[in-house]
């Protein structure tokens, strides 16, 4: 049997390029208890580099441990902590490594490696505290698990165990401590439901609430506090009193609560959430040794598999390539933006206004036709800032600088004859566009850019009938534009390298995704959007029932149904960029007479909710007409994804985008397609469709799949 050292030596050698923290140990005298070991885990670099663990990470806390067990035997010590180095506690496993593993005896030394570390934590001779000092996420929560105590920072802006968001299972302790110390319930809450809420994190006061953490301190004094309450502890002044957990029924309903929101996120298209409740409901009886070496199983499982790839090459996708874009001009020819003007004050326009004035803090003006919709969409953004300011999210100085920031004119020339950067929202046709951009041309400043907020239309025909057009960009959101990290910058056929600088400069300051597209029907998102409902659209009106072809993609996982999106993007808008694309590519759109039949009689959507779910309008069913071609659901959903893997393989060929990653960068930031699928290339490669309709794979072995 391999001694944990040797795990961890095993294990390094597989990941030579680890950031590696160190486990420092000094001693202080508390007052009242005697001395006492701090271990503090840093790795040498400020907050922008959170500490991770790696293997010669582990390795170092295991002798960082050796120390403090053996002044434990000896009597030399009362009682030992761990906490982080500035602003971050631990944020878990280094992904890094993760993705260079091959072989599932190597996965397995991972999970043993740490949960040998870490469960010295809980045997040493003395008591044990985690101060949770700073964000700590996955393995940086679990190393405290292990812990007698825990205290919380009160300014802590982020702790999760955001592993079934990846496509993992907390492994090192955390699927069978977490139920054992706060309950099933609040520890599905944690584990399964905040990471499929798109990785919601937990503030201090949540954390201390919940009762992970057993005291809370203000974040200026947090360590010396924290040592005082620990010297109470040990002092015997102070018991800590923890509710008991109930492990009865509550227990297994809330596994099977845990259940519904993984069938309601990804109906049982990733196996992580599933394996995590499994051990969940395992841990009702306390035994954590059988739990840790059901974690390990998992951990290995599901690191040896395609899901897990595939959320690190989304997670790295976000991170990485999103805050680099592919393409983008030197951005020291971008030039400053200190007011900008929107053309247009409808919702879209004045949720634009409110974005810009938040982040870039200079004037925003918002001008349209007539008086009424220049005040309805002024007051529309003084009611956001209201709103913000009631949550407690701006203080009263801020909302009245936002505020003063935000005004409205009629006179195009005095709103804009300043603004560095002018946008339209206006009606998605071509004409009307035109007409705006020759407005708006011949009254800004020649350095002045204009920006079109199209979903479709061609940015290059937009700018063809201006002096300069040069200075077009295509700078499309995603609605709500608040919540939708996506921004599509569309370079024009004139577009020039300093106008594009300045728009992604924009975007980096509105804390957008920028992925550069080229000036093609519909661009990326709704091109791909379009193709994949264009089909389900295609077989319902050939025949199959619309619960069936619905029913088809659910593996898939998607935030939502195709005719639950539908909805929220408005049947009539669905319809005109159907139109568009259909112009541009007749032999693979088609324009659905039963869409268009819809949005003739004014339906908002195919459903109805008087049950509180969704079911298809009798007054839609009328509406429809159908052939007799009937499929199931294993036909439909070959045919859809066919039809995508084959406009993604065509959007490549023309160059739209660099490479896939920016198509699956696009899917996740803009339409909130599924980690665990990396996006769409991943999964379409793993299921073989991409080798099947286009020939070969979109990525490479080992991009987001397990390295030959």
């Amino acid at each position: 049997m391999s001694t944990t050292a040797e795990l961890l030596k095993g294990a390094a050698e597989l990941f030579p390029d680890e950031v590696v923290t160190q486990a420092h140990v000094r001693h202080l005298d508390l007052p009242g208890a005697g001395r006492f070991a701090l271990i503090t885990l840093d790795n040498g670099f400020d907050h922008t580099k959170p500490t991770t663990f790696g293997p010669k990470s582990l390795a170092n806390l295991n002798i960082a441990i050796d120390q403090v067990e053996a002044e434990a035997k000896a009597g030399e010590i009362v009682g030992a902590g761990i906490t982080g180095k500035p602003f971050i506690f631990a944020v878990g496993a280094d992904l890094k490594g993760v993705e260079l593993l091959k072989k599932h005896e190597d996965a397995l030394a991972i999970g043993k490696g740490g949960h040998d570390v870490f469960k010295r934590l809980s045997s040493l001779a003395v008591p044990t505290f985690a101060y949770y000092n700073g964000a700590a996420m996955g393995g940086g929560v679990e190393v405290g698990l292990h812990c007698t105590y825990r205290t919380v920072s009160k300014a802590i802006p982020a702790f999760s165990l955001p592993e079934v968001f990846l496509g993992l299972v907390p492994g090192w302790g955390g699927c069978a401590l977490l139920p054992n110390l706060i309950g099933a319930d609040r520890a599905v809450s944690v584990i399964i439901e905040n990471s499929l809420n798109q990785n919601k994190q937990l503030r201090g006061k949540q954390v201390f609430d919940l009762g992970i953490a057993d005291a809370i301190f203000e974040g200026a004094d947090f360590l010396e506090q924290s040592l005082l309450w620990t010297a109470s502890v040990l002092g015997g002044e102070l018991e800590v009193a923890r509710p008991e957990v109930d492990r009865g029924e509550a227990w297994d309903q809330a596994v099977e609560r845990g259940r519904a929101i993984a069938d309601s996120k990804v109906h049982g298209a990733a196996p992580a959430a599933y394996r995590a409740l499994d051990i969940i409901a395992a841990a009702k009886n306390g035994d954590l040794r059988q739990g840790f070496d059901a974690e390990d199983q998992a951990l290995a499982d599901l690191i040896m598999g395609g899901e897990l790839r595939s959320g690190i090459y989304a997670f790295n996708l976000v991170q990485k390539r999103g805050k680099r874009p592919a393409g983008a001009p030197d951005k020291s020819l971008a030039r400053p933006v200190n007011k900008v003007g929107v053309v247009g004050a409808g919702l879209m326009a004045s949720q634009l206004a409110l974005l810009f004035a938040r982040r870039l803090e200079v004037p925003v003006v918002l001008t349209d036709i007539d008086q009424e919709r220049v005040d309805k969409g002024v007051g529309y953004v003084h009611g956001e800032i209201d709103k913000l300011l009631l949550k407690g999210r701006i203080n009263q100085d801020k909302a009245n600088r936002l505020k003063a920031a935000v005004t409205g004119s009629l006179d195009k020339a005095a709103a804009f004859g300043d603004a560095d950067f002018v946008i339209e929202a206006v009606f998605e046709e071509m004409g009307v566009k035109q007409q705006v951009f020759a407005e708006v041309e011949a009254v800004v400043p020649e350095h002045a850019i204009l920006a079109t907020n199209t979903s479709s239309l061609s940015v290059t025909e937009m700018a063809s009938k201006l002096k300069h057009p040069e200075r077009v960009v295509g700078f499309h959101f995603f609605n709500p534009v608040a919540i939708l990290p996506l921004l599509e910058i569309v370079r024009g056929e004139k577009t020039d390298d300093a106008s594009l600088a300045t728009a992604f400069g924009v975007a980096k300051k509105l804390k957008k995704t920028a992925v550069l597209v080229k000036d093609a029907p519909a661009f990326v998102v709704n091109r791909i959007l379009t193709r994949f409902m264009g089909e389900i659209q295609n077989v319902i009106d050939e025949g199959t029932p619309v619960v069936t072809a619905e029913k088809a993609v659910e593996p898939l996982g998607l935030p939502m149904s195709p005719l639950v999106l539908l909805e929220l993007v408005g049947p009539a808008i669905g319809l005109h960029v159907s139109e568009t694309l259909h112009g541009a590519f007749p032999e693979r759109f088609t324009v659905s007479p039963n869409l268009a039949a819809v949005v003739k009689a004014g339906k908002r959507g195919f459903y109805v909710y008087d049950s509180g779910k969704p079911e298809l309008d009798p007054e839609v069913a009328a509406l429809l007409v159908q052939g007799d071609s009937v499929l199931t659901e294993e036909q439909v959903r070959a045919r859809v994804l066919d039809a995508v893997a084959q406009e993604i393989g065509l959007m490549l060929d023309e160059g739209v985008v660099a490479e896939a990653q920016d198509i699956d960068l696009c899917l996740i930031t803009g339409a909130g397609w599924p980690f665990h699928l990396g996006g769409i290339t991943p999964y379409l490669d793993r299921e073989g469709v991409s080798e099947r309709v286009i020939g070969r794979r979109f990525l490479a072995e080992g991009v987001a799949s397990v390295p030959a």
